[in-house]
């Protein structure tokens, strides 16, 4: 499984970078052909004081790519719904394909 790990018009810290790495392992064992994940993390350009973080989840698959985007107040929470989602997806296409 191949992580790509970016960040726009921000350098993210190592500890929002090991979170993330850390929940990124628990992939395979929901699906065990992940062939790369791209996650990129950005901050809305908001006029406001206060900036939306944005999260987005895409990771491909053999004949298959799931991608989900997350907006909150803080990284962790941004990529922590966008995780929940993609792994949903994931769970739902394994199902049709077991049905």
């Amino acid at each position: 499984m191949n992580v790509n790990i970016q960040t726009v018009r921000f350098d993210a810290d190592a500890a929002l970078i090991d979170y993330i790495n850390r929940k990124l392992e628990k992939l395979s064992t929901f699906h065990d052909r992940i062939i790369t994940v791209n996650v990129f993390l950005k901050l809305d350009n908001v006029v406001h004081t206060i900036k939306d973080k944005i999260a987005e989840i895409r990771i491909h698959v053999p004949r298959h790519e799931f991608f989900v985007k997350s907006t909150s107040k803080s990284f962790e929470g941004s990529f922590e719904d966008a995780f929940d989602s993609i792994v949903n997806q994931i769970k739902r296409k394994k199902q049709k394909q077991a049905a």
